[in-house]
């Protein structure tokens, strides 16, 4: 038997390869006589270009941007295709783990570092930018990165405005004049990990802005400055930032990019599986094991698990998903996608032992499974 390992991270505890490794240990502790492929996916959140700088076998360019506070860093992009593809991590720049929990304001907080690598892959001469937007510590509608990048957000008076996105609430006038003309040549193509719309109840300030520190006072005010933001964007270009699907991912830079760079919006995980050849892996696999720190229907909107499911599904595979969380009662949608459904939690526990915890509940699930899968193949 031939199991290929497919997780995606679970968030704040393993990277999808540690929790891939775990895994294998698991089955290679148990019963079952089997060989394993670890094959860590990503759905355009954290650590989604290091996978693929990895399959892909790129180089790694580190160079010093700024952060989501103004403050110089060290961050780095891959180049890819020898050399022609740039891949970007806008958590690597503009992320929420840069910052500590009492910094986060994304009233203030801007993607500009992650416009600055743009510009440093521009220098490189690519010609393609893959950008996995995930995990970023902004709700600023790109603006910083479209800054970083020559355009200019202006008041009323054709004065630049600072304290962005706070202050886009006065905003008047969108100057492209000065954009850097390479990257209107240049095919960008962005990662999304969730198919928010930019405004509404679950757009960018309303969903994402809480989990990036934005107040219920902050959130209005976000929400009233990407609406001012998609107001004068459409008056000057004709397109509609709020009714871009994925357009509210990373705080609405997604739909930044789109409107003003052309870029083109992706299904994170679909993307990220094609370009890391996963269906030849699936071709060698007689089961799939995949999973991530939380399962349930919001995972079939298009999360790493699910992306991995419907490709095995096609080809006749048993999914086997393993979760830190799952749904108490069984979902018969989650059915159609994952034969077993586990979680990894072996007693009563908080949050914190938990995340700790992940990486041997990990072990000790897998080594089950595998003892489960020698019973059956006697």
């Amino acid at each position: 038997m031939h199991i290929l390992i497919a997780p995606n991270a679970f968030k704040n505890s393993l990277s999808a390869a540690d929790a891939a490794k775990a895994i294998k240990q698991g089955l290679q502790k148990s019963k079952l006589h089997c060989t394993c492929e670890c094959f860590p996916i990503a759905d355009g959140g954290d650590g989604t270009a290091q996978l693929i700088i990895k399959k892909c076998e790129g180089k790694i360019i580190t160079e010093v941007v700024q952060d989501p506070l103004g403050r110089k860093i060290k961050a780095s992009f891959g180049l890819i295709d020898k050399g022609k593809t740039a891949v970007i991590e806008m958590a690597d720049a503009s992320g929420l783990r840069l910052l500590k929990h009492d910094e986060l304001n994304p009233l203030q907080a801007s993607s500009t570092g992650t416009g600055e690598l743009i510009k440093l892959a521009l220098d490189k001469n690519v010609t393609k930018i893959i950008i996995a937007m995930g995990g970023s510590a902004t709700v600023d509608g790109g603006t910083g990165i479209l800054s970083a990048l020559g355009v200019k957000f202006l008041n009323a008076k054709n004065k630049l405005l600072t304290g962005l996105p706070e202050n886009l609430i006065h905003l008047d006038t969108i100057d492209v004049d000065s954009i850097d003309y390479r990257i209107l040549s240049c095919k960008v193509i962005v990662l999304c990990d969730v198919d928010n719309k930019l405004l509404g109840d679950n757009g960018a300030a309303a969903v994402f802005g809480p989990q990036k520190g934005a107040t219920p006072k902050g959130v209005k005010k976000l929400e009233a400055s990407l609406t001012k933001l998609t107001e004068v964007a459409f008056k000057q270009t004709g397109k509609d930032m709020a009714a871009i699907k994925y357009g509210g991912a990373a705080g609405g830079a997604a739909g930044g990019l789109s409107t003003f760079l052309n870029a083109k919006l992706v299904n994170g995980i679909e993307y990220f599986l094609q370009l890391t050849t996963f269906e030849e892996a699936l071709k060698q696999s007689d089961i799939v094991i995949t999973g991530e720190g939380s399962i349930d229907e919001q995972t079939l909107q298009g999360k790493g698990p699910f992306g991995v499911a419907v490709k095995a599904k096609k080809r006749g595979i048993p999914v086997i998903a393993i979760s830190g969380k799952i749904p108490l009662e069984p979902r018969d949608k989650l059915k159609k996608y994952f034969d077993v459904l586990l979680p990894i939690g072996n007693e009563p526990t908080g949050i914190k032992t938990a995340l700790l915890s992940a990486k041997n509940n990990l072990m000790r699930t897998s080594t089950e499974i595998g003892n489960l899968l020698a019973l059956i193949m006697k």
